[in-house]
């Protein structure tokens, strides 16, 4: 193996066909005859359908055909959901609606055109006569007693779960204070670069089904549409080009998906459908949701007795494939970075007549780091001690790991105090309050937001997983010595086809150019889970990794029967298997090696000249085990090997994100001074990958602690339905972000790797409300709910 590429800032091999426009997104496969599918969708939150008309699209030219839910209705299976919980309420969501509506946006029919001109037009002349329906979109109204959304349950909660380790009750009662307050998530939009999108063709004659889609998750895609129209799974393929970003909004199987299918089935012809972005706003998930209250109890000196968080989870209309498990996540994390011996955690899990909430970028984490590191400033606010000084009493040490916690989990490895230590240091902790002090003597309101955060990631193992949570990954030596790598993690944006090649590259020592990673497509790529909660690399490349090591020994096998040794003999570094120096003088009368087989002669196979050499490239191996006419005895022909890793544990990543703000008296807007984040994601293969990760969530956070809430009416009317009403950070309100890391490798797989792709949406959303918080505490300010905007920061400064 080498050193050449794993920890090197190397650059993306997949960003220039992306920055030079020569990527392939959904809409950009041109297939002859392709039809184009739009929607009409629900224009109430709550309503009877108790007609629809469709006659006067069905007569508009170019129209092909309009499909109505009675028209699917015991053809097309219920959207999935995937979620086991304890009596859990699960609605037969279909993939049209039939008999009612639930929410804006809920799709009512689908039309079929020849153009997509012709299709938007015939949506305005469908005519759906709609009974309006009394509308709950407050979650605590939809759990006690608002107008219920689901008949046949009753009520809208669709579950109840109560969770946590401890003696809840002798945790306060040996507490010396508490601290209480209630916590709003607000609902985000995911608002990926690129929306959805879906291309369905179908081959009668072979009744081969393949779906283009800009999915996080190929395979399980494949088996729930299977599974939803019918067709048998190994005749669809389901192919994702680039996904245009997803951030867990397009880790679900939606209705667009398994209908395209269905009729691109019944049409004998390809089918696109392109989500605008007021569709996407509308009818893709969203994320957060929740709204609780955190109760803490703590001795005098600052250590936690315990923490009961109660909160009413927002779940939407109906559920998407993690919609019920997002909360349970929240509860899992709920001990933070920090030794609490109870916990509990009650959820209360709710329908509102909204869209369906799911994993959005952190999906429950950032939930619950906000929860508890609010929580953590409430208890040092009450002291009058700072902030960092007590999260740093109720870190376990690094001896104490594995850690278990209250929660259930067992922590994997960490060191949470050098990481603060570390992000003190560059920041100058001690100078910046002595500079915050001065500041408000001359009137200037700075404040300081301290996060020590820890996420649960590499999701994980099966046990825990609705649908498996293993990895799988081929690694190939072409005859002509090129590798070709086939993942069944699906990266849209992480960067895996480079670090995946760079681990790859490194061990086989070969050339990274020479190294080719597939994904995404299950009629190449064997089965696999997907790409979602920071797992591609952790769980994925650690398949990788296992499959090229598998591959090395079939290699050594067949170098030391070429060189006519043992294997124990054979030392393979650089990419060259050799003998050992006593056998090499041993094999060939000589001290000295001889010089490997040159590259093969354009055009031609030659076969690897073996007599005399002491060494043999991977490439020569490669060959040889293709012609297969010089082998080990019961030896396979050909160079690849699989691999299916199944982690024993989730990893737990952790960090301190340290944000400096100024608030202005005459606005109230608020102004980043100062962004340092210290994070430790275990091993790390590519420096540059991460810092891109980090820097994305970061910006994500800010646009939840500052700009961005998904609003409904009272009416169930979204009041925040395209980009000019919902505020997302543009590149002026971003600060220079200071990063650097530890890097505490993780005992669960043999990368040490632990994952970081929602780590920045997980540390900065509190640090970043915390600083806004103290920049206030002059006016009496202990927590403010996100968004925080400047008009409601002027108007504590200004009393009203």
């Amino acid at each position: 193996m080498t050193n050449n590429y794993v920890g090197k800032r190397v650059k993306r091999t997949e960003d220039p066909r992306l920055i030079r426009g020569l990527a392939h997104y959904v809409d950009d496969v041109a297939l002859p005859g392709t039809l184009h599918v739009t929607f009409v969708r629900s224009i109430y939150a709550h309503a009877k359908i108790t007609g629809i008309d469709t006659s006067a699209a069905l007569s508009t030219p170019g129209v092909v055909a309009v499909y109505t839910g009675q028209d699917v209705a015991g053809k097309i299976g219920p959207v999935p959901c995937a979620s086991a919980l304890p009596e859990l309420k699960v609605p037969d969501h279909r993939v049209l609606a039939t008999d009612k509506v639930y929410f804006v946006g809920h799709p009512i029919a689908a039309i079929v055109a020849t153009d997509r001109y012709a299709a938007r037009d015939a949506v305005d002349l469908v005519m759906v006569d709609y009974e309006e329906l009394p509308v709950v979109t407050d979650v605590e109204q939809a759990a006690n007693g608002g107008p219920v959304i689901h008949e046949a349950f009753g009520d809208n909660i669709a579950y109840k779960l109560t969770s946590g380790e401890g003696d809840i009750d002798a945790a306060f009662t040996a507490a010396d204070r508490t601290v209480k307050q209630r916590i709003l998530h607000n609902r985000l939009a995911p608002i990926a670069m690129e929306p959805r999108g879906v291309l369905a063709r179908y081959f009668p004659g072979e009744e081969e089904l393949t779906i283009w889609s800009s999915t996080q998750i190929p395979h399980l895609m494949r088996t729930q549409v299977a599974l939803m129209i019918g067709i048998p799974e190994n005749k669809l393929r389901v192919i994702t080009p680039e996904v245009g970003g997803g951030f867990g909004s397009k880790l679900n199987v939606y209705s667009e998906e398994a209908l395209l299918g269905w009729i691109a089935m019944q049409l004998g012809k390809p089918v696109k459908w392109i989500e605008t972005r007021r569709e996407n706003m509308q009818a893709t998930i969203h994320g957060r949701g929740q709204v609780g209250d955190i109760e803490v109890g703590f001795k005098n000196d600052g250590t936690l007795t315990g923490l009961r968080y109660s909160v009413f989870a927002d779940l939407g209309a109906y559920h998407q494939l993690l919609t019920p498990a997002i909360p349970t996540l929240t509860g899992l994390m709920l001990s933070g970075a920090y030794k609490i011996p109870a916990i509990q955690m009650n959820i209360t899990g709710c329908f509102t007549n909204k869209m369906a909430t799911d994993a959005y970028r952190g999906a429950g984490r950032p939930e619950a780091t906000y929860v508890v590191e609010r929580a953590l400033d409430l208890v040092a606010a009450e002291l009058g001690v700072d902030p960092a000084e007590v999260r740093r009493k109720n870190f376990p040490s690094p001896d104490e790991f594995p850690f278990h916690t209250a929660t259930g989990l067992d922590y994997d490895s960490g060191d949470y105090e050098t990481a603060l230590n570390k992000a003190q240091e560059i920041i100058g902790y001690a100078q910046l309050r002595e500079e915050q002090k001065k500041a408000r003597d001359e009137g200037r309101l700075i404040g300081i937001g301290v996060s020590t955060y820890v996420e649960i990631c590499a999701l994980g193992p099966s046990q825990a997983m609705p649908a498996g949570g293993w990895e799988s990954a081929t690694v190939r030596i072409e005859p002509t010595g090129k590798v070709t790598v086939l993942t069944g993690a699906s990266p849209h944006g992480q960067g895996q086809e480079t670090s995946f090649a760079q681990i790859v590259a490194d061990e086989l020592g070969v050339n990274i150019n020479d190294v080719t990673v597939i994904h995404g497509d299950t009629g190449v790529v064997q089965y696999g889970i997907g790409t979602f909660g920071s797992r591609a690399t952790a769980v994925g490349g650690t398949a990788v990794f296992v499959a090229v090591q598998k591959l090395k020994e079939k290699a050594q096998k067949i170098a030391a029967h070429m060189l006519k040794a043992d294997a124990s003999h054979i030392l393979f570094e650089g990419g060259k298997y050799s003998l050992q120096a006593a056998a090499a003088a041993s094999a060939t009368g000589v001290s000295e090696p001889v010089v490997p087989v040159g590259q093969a002669p354009a055009g031609a196979l030659p076969e690897p000249e073996t007599d005399g050499k002491s060494n043999l490239t991977i490439q020569d191996i490669a060959l040889a085990a293709h012609l297969a006419k010089d082998l080990p005895p019961d030896t396979e022909p050909g160079l690849s090997a699989t691999y299916f890793f199944e982690p024993k544990n989730f990893t737990f990543p952790f960090g301190t994100h340290i944000a400096v703000v100024e608030v202005d008296h005459e606005t109230g807007d608020i102004k980043f001074l100062r962004y340092v984040a210290v994070d430790d994601c275990g091993r790390v293969i590519n420096p540059m990958l991460v810092d891109g990760q980090v820097h994305g969530g970061i910006v994500q956070s800010i646009g939840q602690a500052m700009y961005e809430e998904v609003v409904y009416d009272e009416q169930g009317q979204l009041v925040t339905g395209t980009l000019m009403d919902y505020a997302v950070p543009r590149a002026k309100h971003i600060p220079n972000f200071e990063l650097d890391r530890t890097e505490t490798p993780s005992p669960v797989n043999p990368l040490g790797v632990k994952g970081v792709g929602e780590a920045g949406t997980i540390g900065a959303t509190p640090a970043i409300v915390g600083a806004i918080v103290d920049a206030l505490a002059p006016f009496g300010v202990r927590h403010l709910d996100m968004p925080v905007k400047p008009e409601n920061v002027w108007r504590i400064i200004n009393g009203n």
